[in-house]
């Protein structure tokens, strides 16, 4: 996201919104007057349904008590909105400068959020010294050491990174659009930028992240498909896809839905990355929040700010809380609209439903607790994995017991999850086995601030987790002292 300057682009966005139906989204969207039950924060009632619900952070502003307050209240999520652009990040050739940033990932760790990285590559905020080079050996250089020097500054701390950010034109074509990157390296180069990251850190989701890509009908919004499937097709690393949400009074265009559902069926997630929309109406913030509710791979929400004065788009009054730090009639509708999620998508608010099939995904990682496919004898260990649609390996029926604590037996191979009779250390991997209801294999659940899950196994006491800083497909699940941390915290869906 752009500082000042982005104006210009953004009144481009807007006309094309503004001339669609204005409540085709939310018109069909009943937002009740208060939320008279469910969670009672953002962060919260997203996680019901097993998403995250974020917020962009200036680092100059964690200073500031009502809006730290505001966000380590509310969100779960943090990108930081200008200190890991390249200008601030490698202002001159190999002199990094990762104080802004670090001061933002202190800040979320220490009060257990997750962050998203922005960003990598980007045509706009670009030192001078990158946007001079014409040699296309040497940007290539330049281009893969800044992402392998900021990937490896943040590595295991980063949920997902936007790797490329706004290389599609806004002329119709479809087409990249004109940047050093394209004028000197050509159409390959957002693929080189995603296998680079990859083999920077792996266990981090990798993004294409743009804006005015949310009408179905829009050129731009098929190039990008066009590119993210033929990415898919092929190989190339990409994991999610990052609709920026700039909208005008009217919300959502009426395709939105459509469009998130289309590149989610690619085998991508699809993230709202930077939410706002002009004088905030109630109905088209609960209608775009109910759009990612109704895909599965809509992963989570970013609004691009908290209050109105921390915004943009001065004078539009496009956020949840006004300049003072008070809830407006926006931010009611969004959480109604998220606790109405908990009883059909997520964790029902009243608890884990005996008799239930779940999948169970870990905080920290955003990815399912999953038995290998087609290992399903006794003693196969368990993993966390990128989440596969209805795939009976990664879903778990949950059964009551008698003591109140829960066995939970998988759909593929009938076996429960179990810690492997006395052992009862920390690290000790978890597996499946024939159920003999035993201590081992029931789990005690308790809820979260956050709407999730701490599981906690009755014989040792020990909690279900997956290795900190281990986030990767394959990572192993295991059991640990309970600790709080994100990674032993698990979403029921």
């Amino acid at each position: 996201m752009p500082r000042l300057h982005e104006s210009v682009r953004l009144r481009t966005a807007l006309t094309a919104t503004a001339c669609l139906i204005a409540g085709a989204v939310g018109s069909v969207v009943a937002i009740p007057a208060a939320s008279a039950a469910g969670q009672t924060t953002l962060g919260a009632a997203a996680a019901d349904s097993g998403r995250y619900f974020g917020t962009a952070v200036p680092a100059g502003k964690l200073g500031d008590s009502t809006f730290s307050g505001i966000l380590d209240r509310e969100f779960t999520m943090v990108t930081p909105e200008n200190e890991m652009k390249w200008d601030t990040v490698e202002p001159s050739r190999g002199s990094f400068n990762f104080g802004p940033g670090d001061a933002i990932v202190n800040h979320a760790a220490a009060h257990g959020q997750r962050m998203r990285g922005h960003t990598l590559v980007w045509h706009s905020q670009l030192p001078n010294w990158v946007s001079s080079i014409g040699d296309a050996t040497t940007l290539r250089s330049v281009m893969n050491n800044h992402i392998t020097q900021e990937m490896s500054h943040y590595k295991g701390k980063i949920y997902a990174w936007d790797v490329v950010n706004e290389a599609f034109a806004d002329n119709g074509t479809g087409q990249h659009r004109s940047s050093v990157f394209q004028n000197v390296l050509g159409n390959g180069f957002i693929e080189e930028a995603f296998r680079t990251a990859r083999g920077v850190d792996p266990s981090a989701k990798l993004c294409y992240n743009d804006y005015s890509i949310e009408d179905w009908s829009s050129a731009k919004t098929q190039g990008v498909y066009n590119m993210v499937k033929d990415f898919k097709a092929r190989g190339v690393p990409i994991d999610c896809v990052g609709f920026q949400s700039h909208f005008g009074s009217g919300g959502a265009p009426a395709s939105f839905r459509t469009t998130l559902s289309n590149f989610a069926a690619l085998g991508v997630d699809v993230q709202i990355t930077e939410l706002d929309i002009a004088q905030a109406s109630a109905t088209a913030y609960a209608g775009a929040v109910q759009t990612c509710l109704d895909v599965a791979r809509c992963t989570g929400i970013t609004v691009w700010g908290i209050r109105d004065n921390d915004s943009w788009r001065t004078g539009e009054n496009p956020l949840l809380f006004d300049n003072y730090g008070n809830k407006k009639a926006a931010y009611t509708s969004v959480l109604n609209t998220l606790n109405s999620a908990g009883g059909g998508t997520g964790t029902p608010s009243g608890g884990i439903v005996s008799g239930t099939v779940y999948t169970l995904t870990d905080v920290a990682a955003g990815r399912v607790l999953d038995e290998p496919a087609g290992q399903n004898g006794n003693g196969t260990q368990l993993q966390v994995w990128d989440a596969n649609g209805t795939a009976a390996n990664q879903r778990w029926r949950a059964t009551q017991n008698g003591d109140g604590t829960y066995t939970l037996t998988n759909l593929a191979s009938g076996k429960v999850l179990d810690e492997p009779g006395n052992q009862t250390a920390n690290g000790t991997r978890m597996q499946v086995w024939d159920s003999n209801n035993g201590a081992n294999q029931h789990w005690r659940a308790t809820r979260n601030g956050d709407g999730s899950y701490t599981l906690v196994n009755a014989a040792s006491g020990k909690a279900l987790e997956i290795p900190g800083g281990q986030t990767g497909n394959g990572s192993p699940v295991q059991i640990w002292d309970s600790n709080g941390g994100a990674n032993q915290h698990w979403t029921f869906k």
